[in-house]
């Protein structure tokens, strides 16, 4: 097997620069893997493929129903919301208060069609559960053999 050299096509100035800097931090970190620069899905999410349906589920702690929307255009389901929490304590010698919120969108591609008109979604205990009935002509027929 035969190495061959990689050919470099004329880049900017800039972009050298991009590289140069990407391969010194190589260099330095190897294969850790930076925490401030991984990147982490909110909500997560779990999805089930069942025979007449694609079922949801969210984890949104401290969302309320309120202010999560929920669409579907063609075979993307979009989930969007915000979460605001605040807590203040006033008590003698001290001040507290805590404050977390922030928003969120998830776009999830769908394995098959759903009815749009029939989505039911309910958040129960900070899980948010989304049920996706499938179209009729997505569903699987069951067809009988007849013996002779």
């Amino acid at each position: 097997m035969a190495i061959l050299p990689s050919i470099r096509r004329n880049r900017t100035e800039l972009a050298r620069l991009h590289s140069d800097m990407d391969d010194l931090i190589k260099a330095f970190f190897g294969d850790w893997t930076l925490p401030s620069y991984e990147t982490k899905l909110w909500p997560p999410i779990d999805i089930s493929d069942e025979e007449n349906s694609i079922c949801v589920r969210a984890e949104v702690p401290g969302c309320k129903a309120e202010n999560i929307d929920i669409s579907v255009q063609g075979n993307t389901l979009t989930i969007r919301g915000e979460k605001k929490y605040s807590e203040e304590k006033k008590e003698k010698g001290y001040y507290h208060v805590e404050s977390s919120y922030g928003s969120f969108r998830r776009d999830i591609t769908l394995s098959s069609e759903v009815e749009p008109a029939k989505i039911e979604a309910a958040c129960k205990d900070g899980i948010l559960t989304v049920t996706l009935p499938k179209t009729e002509k997505v569903k699987p027929i069951k067809v009988k053999v007849k013996g002779q």
